[in-house]
């Protein structure tokens, strides 16, 4: 995915995560996801045409329709108040294609910081899924995930790149540090969110009774 798509999408995705956690209106934020989605089909569809046609070329300038198709289509669902499962759905397959090129960075290029960011990019496709589709009342955790992705997986590393400093082996092994600590806060983020789920069906169950 190219370096200005990058940019883009963290953009998106940190007034996405906004929204989420109530500090946006839907609406604004999705007249925002149409503009960045329309920019983000145009561009791959020139760079398709401009760049190589090897199966590589073709794999590098696919990653960026996923991301254009996925705001154009929230993009629409926020403005026209839609219902979200045909989103989800899509989401869904979304994720299961960001799942091989997950693998496809550790098994062929070997970049383990790609790897983590696919894998995070296909965890937060996958709890769209949840929410739209499954209903799953996870917005909030969404919304966190989202915000820190909006940053560690998109907008730094898209400075760095523009910096010069992004390819140095340096900056290499701190990302990877910084992914991973992302993770690990995803997994005690959802923890704490099921503890307290759980903690408050039991403080309803004891006031029935």
């Amino acid at each position: 995915m190219s370096y200005i798509g990058l940019f883009l999408s963290g953009a998106v995705l940190f007034l996405n995560s906004l929204m989420l956690l109530g500090k946006a209106e839907a609406k604004s934020v999705g007249i925002f996801n149409l503009f960045i989605g329309i920019l983000q089909i145009i561009i791959p569809s020139y760079l398709m045409v401009a760049a190589g046609q090897n199966n590589w070329d073709l794999y590098n300038v696919a990653a960026i329709f996923l991301f254009g198709l996925t705001y154009l289509y929230v993009g629409v669902t926020l403005l026209k108040g839609l219902d979200g499962s045909g989103l989800g759905w899509f989401s869904l397959w979304v994720a299961i294609i960001a799942v091989v090129y997950t693998i496809t960075s550790i098994i062929h290029f070997h970049d383990i910081v790609n790897a983590l960011t696919w894998g995070m990019w296909a965890y937060l496709w996958f709890l769209f899924f949840l929410s739209n589709s499954l209903k799953k009342k996870i917005d909030t955790y969404i919304g966190l995930v989202a915000f820190v992705q909006s940053w560690v997986t998109l907008t730094i590393p898209a400075l760095l790149y523009f910096l010069g400093v992004s390819n140095t082996p340096k900056i290499t092994q701190v990302w990877t540090f910084v992914l991973s600590l992302a993770i690990v806060y995803f997994v005690v983020s959802l923890f704490k969110m099921k503890f307290s789920f759980k903690k408050e069906n039991s403080g309803q169950e004891i006031q029935v009774i």
